[in-house]
């Protein structure tokens, strides 16, 4: 007897039955943020034989893919473009055989063993996390923010200083790193503008005579910036005295946002240590306030905030992670 396909139903009922393939939901790691930490934990995690799970998010590659230039991350003498990096340091990661998902974590459970993260589709389990979610800039909210990110809106003198050599420059925000960002740009901008929407800063005392002394920076206090314009770039800044609505534009080639970070921690509160601005605690190495659970990178560092710094937190989260999997297995 045949059917239709052609084979006997004798050869059809020998062939073995194959049990259809079950979604993998356990995994040794599970790392939740894919930018430089979470990617670099995922390289090194899976290199040391873990199976090793990054659930990405919603912006896989982190602050990086809205990055254009980037010129001090080592290994690019020519340096690269942002999203170019974040893809060449995903195919590696998977590459060494850590399983990417891009999907988002909506809940977490770091109460018990195995340690339960919960996505919009499904939820996963694992014996060790690694939390490299970072943080993101707070932002002016004007349309021209929007409009000329990355043609000379930034929120990182450190990487894009460089970009702006003898121009005149604007840096908004009244605090310690307002101050820091505008004393390091005075190394390659003609002159720079701080602009604070209050008549006192909030910076120490120190960081304010650092830049109260620098001949190159100009202070406008009770100013906020109104309009940022240009053509391809920015070109000038309005900026409105909140006193007197008095409003004065400033020919400019760059504008540096320095008003503060936001941790993007809100999904872990309650469930590990947060400081009073909502980074991330950490204990002994990379551990957080909870043994299994590590943090890597802008969730937790307020200072730096680099790319490389972040993948060194993920490469060393990863080996704390590797180190607390076989201390447990011993025991």
């Amino acid at each position: 007897m045949y059917d239709t396909s052609g084979a006997t139903l004798l050869e059809k009922k020998e062939k073995p039955y194959k049990k259809p393939d079950e979604k993998k939901t356990k995994y040794d790691v599970i790392i939740i943020g894919a930018g430089p930490a979470g990617y670099t934990a995922g390289i090194y995690s899976a290199r040391a034989r873990h199976d090793t799970l990054i659930l990405s998010g919603i912006l896989p590659g982190g602050l990086l893919v809205n990055t254009t230039d980037v010129e001090n991350y080592p290994g690019f003498e020519q340096g690269i473009m942002g999203p170019d990096l974040m893809i060449a340091i995903r195919k590696q990661t998977e590459r060494m055989g850590a399983k990417i998902i891009d999907d988002e974590v909506v809940n977490v459970d770091f109460k018990r063993t195995p340690f339960k993260v919960l996505t919009a589709s499904e939820e996963y389990e694992a014996n060790a996390i690694i939390i490299a979610t970072g943080a993101n800039p707070r932002k002016l909210g004007l349309e021209g923010e929007q409009t000329y990110a990355g043609k000379g809106v930034s929120y990182c003198a450190t990487c894009d200083g460089p970009f702006f050599r003898n121009q005149e420059l604007v840096v908004v925000g009244g605090g310690d790193s307002a101050m820091e960002e505008a004393t390091f740009l005075t190394k390659f901008a003609s002159k720079v503008h701080i602009v604070h929407r209050r008549n006192e800063l909030r910076a120490s005392k120190v960081m304010q005579e650092r830049a109260l002394d620098n001949p190159k920076v100009q202070f406008h206090l009770n100013f906020e910036v109104e309009e940022i314009n240009g053509s391809e770039k920015v070109q000038e800044v309005v900026l409105k005295n909140n006193q007197s609505n008095e409003k004065t534009a400033l020919e400019v080639g760059g504008v540096f946002v320095a008003i503060g970070h936001e941790p993007s921690t809100k999904l872990f509160e309650n469930q590990v240590e947060l400081d009073g601005e909502g980074y991330i605690v950490l204990g002994k190495n990379t551990e957080t306030s909870v043994s299994g659970v590590f943090a890597a990178g802008d969730v937790h560092d307020h200072r730096y905030r680099q790319a490389v710094t972040a993948a060194g937190y993920g490469c060393m989260a990863a080996i704390d992670v590797d180190n607390y999997l076989t201390e447990k297995k011993q025991k």
